[in-house]
């Protein structure tokens, strides 16, 4: 006999991020779920990846929502591709379907499904009635991804924002299943107050709390994003795990963290590309994905708006991912959606020795548009040094040009020019030091009143 929809109430199977009541939510569905209770153990997951009718890239979803699901800890058991024709609202699939999906999940000894699609909370609560299991959609498994990632404090608390803000709507019924267990909940009922209730008015107090310490995090950031406004500023912006983090340790010689994983990278971390710290800064930025949750973008506003807040947007391309034009298009998109299609554009292909086709110059001008671009090869360092010029004459384009005759007594001037100009010419000269170069304006006024020339 096949199990019937209902309308009981459970508990979605992602574990909260931080916090006393998240923790207990937390702790609540590993018991319930039979999923994992021990830091070393891993959820065994059966991964359903829904493609629709329009979907041209089947495969392309499958392996992303596969790496996704490792990213966040899980032990993959099983795996099948669906096309979905016509969604149920009620649970996405139909009755007799997901009967059948949760057999072969049982088969495999899962104790949790993955669905690669953005499930509604009555539907999530339907669908783990029908087959008995915990269901996670594609959000919850991004945020848990996002959650493992977080490593700074605002990036932590952006995270579990976001978390609180997609648990608050699923949290009816979870309540009385915690409220029947020993101990109860965390915190005490008003009059006539159900344990439901009580959830939701305690992460609705988490989130104010979460809210404020947000605005002086947010505050912090934006007064050091503002004392950088002196620099220009080039973002890596592209795909998740397009080895972004990889070229920004080539250009500027660092040793941030490039494992190879979606979302490595959640902070913008900046330094600088000129060699004498000058006035160019390089920042590497939040990966982007298809269909990113809407309300990442509102937690993550003051992170992408390192993205336009730049001068230049160098974009990454991993040239040797099947994929590339997909999430070439996906970045294109995510771009508008930030704004950002009007900021000057340099286009970076990577790994291209690793293509079964080395890309033409022909293709790399269609992906690029027209814009500049550059394709390189893997550790080719004395490419990624005509990278580095190319980036910064791109940046510097609308830079006046002057030249100056520097005395050699005149030391202000003179570290002016090595820490932010860009020195076209150097000569010596009986008086002086002829310099050629290139430069923003407020430097070009600082030389001259070093020097005391007429402005």
């Amino acid at each position: 006999m096949q199990p019937k929809l209902r309308n009981s109430e459970k508990h979605p199977k992602q574990s909260p991020i931080g916090g006393e009541t998240l923790d207990r939510l937390g702790a609540h569905a590993s018991r319930r779920d039979g999923a994992s209770t021990g830091p070393g153990d891993a959820s065994r997951s059966y991964v359903v990846s829904v493609v629709h009718g329009s979907d041209v890239f089947p495969n392309a979803r499958e392996r992303e929502i596969l790496a996704l699901s490792r990213a966040q800890g899980d032990r993959v058991v099983g795996h099948e591709l669906h096309r979905l024709r016509s969604p149920d609202p009620r649970a996405l699939f139909r009755i007799g379907t997901a009967t059948a999906l949760a057999e072969r999940a049982a088969a495999k000894g899962a104790n949790v499904i993955l669905v690669d699609a953005l499930l509604t909370p009555s539907q999530t609560r339907n669908l783990e009635d029908v087959v008995q299991l915990p269901v996670r959609d594609r959000e919850a498994v991004i945020l848990q991804v996002f959650g493992r990632q977080a490593k700074s404090r605002k990036a932590r608390i952006q995270v579990e924002i976001a978390h609180l803000q997609y648990l608050r709507p699923r949290i009816r019924g979870i309540g009385l299943q915690m409220d029947q267990q020993a101990g109860g909940i965390i915190g005490s009922r008003g009059p006539g107050e159900t344990a439901s209730e009580l959830l939701g008015r305690q992460i609705d107090g988490r989130l104010a709390m979460l809210q404020k310490a947000f605005e002086h995090v947010a505050t912090n950031a934006e007064t050091q994003r503002r004392q950088r406004s002196n620099c220009k500023r080039i973002a890596l912006v592209g795909y998740t795990n397009a080895g972004k983090t990889t070229l920004m340790n080539g250009l500027t010689e660092t040793k941030l963290s490039a494992a190879d994983q979606p979302f490595e990278t959640l902070d913008t971390t900046s330094r600088n590309l000129t060699r004498h710290g000058g006035d160019v800064l390089l920042s590497d930025t939040v990966g982007f994905i298809r269909d990113l949750p809407e309300r990442l973008y509102a937690s993550f506003e003051s992170t992408l708006a390192e993205i336009t807040d730049s001068s230049l947007l160098a974009i990454v391309v991993d040239m040797s991912d099947r994929e590339h034009e997909q999430h070439l298009v996906e970045t294109e998109r995510v771009l508008e959606r930030l704004g950002a299609e009007q900021i000057p554009r340099f286009y970076v292909f990577t790994k291209v020795d690793q293509c079964n086709f080395y890309p033409t110059k022909w293709k790399q001008r269609m992906l690029s548009r027209g814009a500049p671009h550059m394709a390189l090869q893997s550790q080719d360092s004395q490419a990624l040094r005509k990278l580095r010029v190319s980036l910064l004459e791109e940046v510097r384009r609308d830079q006046p040009t002057r030249t100056f005759v520097i005395p050699y007594g005149a030391k202000e001037a003179t570290r002016i020019v090595y820490a932010h100009c860009r020195i076209l010419e150097v000569e010596q000269q009986e008086e002086g030091m002829r310099f050629r170069i290139q430069a923003d304006a407020r430097w070009l006024k600082s030389i001259d009143a070093e020097l005391g020339t007429p402005q």
